[in-house]
């Protein structure tokens, strides 16, 4: 009962927020989700994996995700020949390799994923009362709808793709699992092994749902960590654009607050540093598993275009294959724009009857500023819009090739 709590409390706040004006989020995003992926028991941090059952139950799904990638595989032998289910099973083999993957990184990230959490969770209370603050809360609770909605709309979405996968077999009679595989001693035959295809029928359905629910969690929480650095961003610009008038003169108090923000700014670049280190891996998966998944995905409704129902499943999967690319490349462009903001705020926060060391810290801050804050992993380009339309354009080259070796 209690981890239903946890795992209702994001949504619960984040209806009080959206229809109070005056209800302030007490949390950050990304603390919020990583009170539901508690609940779900797979979160493996040190202090989780701890508890009884835990990491058992990790190395089952683990188990689990690697027992149907391999049955997958086996599975696409059947296929060839049949470009619309090889496209299918490919499809589904590196989706089920993204979530493998992902799965077992962040057994392995997961302390130091909780520390940018926490350092987020700290850089929230850092906001003082005075003038601006009354607009500072508002950014706040903007964020807070805005990703609210956000991720309302992705489960809507990931809700539709799971049931049509899960209910596959019942409208494509030549499959007899949601997932096309193959399974050892042909427990994959209904007529065959009747008791075996009932129990691997559950099994897919209800490992492949708690992934999917599990991957909307995680990939939320890594976006998030990016939008409330953007979030913390605008803050430290609005605290920066009324110090001046905060202080009213007081030298020492303005003194004191110019450090204060300095010091946000320093521990925002810090975080942000942190994140792409503990993103990088995954960073890198995105990209290229999207990539594969968009072209197939559209590949693949074209071809089966004449077969209505198929197609639909290849366009919600082409839907949220662009929706989760999309989703990195907007956040990451968004945090990008809004850093090149802190100079200007630091520029308008000046005053030349400052002291000449706030003037200088001011200075170096402008500095630091002008150089955009990104979401990268490198060797691979920024997230941000202009590379995402770049990896369209190649995802349109390579249909467009593919199409016409078929004519």
């Amino acid at each position: 009962m209690d981890n239903i709590k946890s795992f209702l409390g994001f949504y619960k706040n984040g209806w009080k927020v959206l229809w109070n004006p005056q209800e302030e989020p007490q949390h950050i995003s990304t603390y919020s989700i990583r009170e539901q992926m508690k609940a779900m028991v797979l979160y493996t941090n040190s202090v989780e994996r701890s508890l009884p059952y835990r990491s058992l139950w990790h190395t089952f799904m683990v188990f689990a995700i690697t027992f149907i990638f391999l049955t997958l595989c086996f599975g696409l032998k059947e296929s060839l020949g049949d470009l619309v289910e090889m496209g299918r099973d490919l499809a589904f083999i590196i989706a089920t390799f993204f979530i493998h993957f992902k799965l077992i990184y962040f057994h392995w990230y997961a302390d130091s994923l909780d520390e940018v959490i926490d350092e987020l969770e700290a850089c929230h209370q850092w906001l003082r009362e005075g003038p601006g603050s009354a607009e500072a809360r508002s950014v706040r609770r903007w964020h807070c709808i805005v990703f609210f909605l956000m991720v309302i709309f992705f489960s809507f979405f990931t809700g539709i793709f799971v049931i049509l996968l899960n209910t596959t077999p019942l409208w494509v009679a030549q499959q007899n699992l949601p997932l096309h595989t193959i399974y050892p001693f042909e427990w994959h035959s209904r007529s065959k092994h009747p008791i075996a295809h009932g129990i691997s029928y559950l099994t897919q359905a209800v490992v492949l749902t708690y992934a999917m629910i599990w991957l909307l969690l995680i990939d939320g929480l890594s976006v998030s960590i990016y939008f409330e650095i953007t979030c913390a961003i605008k803050v430290l610009c609005i605290e920066l654009r009324h110090v001046t008038e905060k202080c009213q003169g007081n030298g020492e108090l303005l003194r004191r607050e110019v450090n204060r923000l300095i010091g946000l700014h320093q521990k925002i670049l810090s975080i942000l540093d942190r994140t792409n280190e503990v993103f990088h891996g995954t960073l890198k998966m995105q990209v290229i598993a999207n990539f594969f998944l968009v072209s197939l995905s559209v590949f693949e409704a074209l071809m089966a275009r004449k077969d209505p129902k198929v197609a639909f499943q290849f366009g919600v999967l082409m839907l949220l294959a662009l929706g989760h690319l999309s989703m990195w490349s907007k956040f990451g462009d968004i945090m990008s724009q809004e850093s090149l903001d802190i100079a200007l705020a630091a520029y308008e926060a000046y005053d030349p009857q400052m002291g000449s060391k706030i003037s200088r810290d001011l200075c170096i801050m402008i500095r630091r500023a002008q150089d955009p804050m990104q979401m990268v992993a490198r060797p691979f380009p920024p997230f941000n819009l202009k590379n995402y339309t770049a990896i369209l354009n190649q995802c349109y080259s390579i249909l467009t090739l593919l199409l016409n070796t078929l004519d």
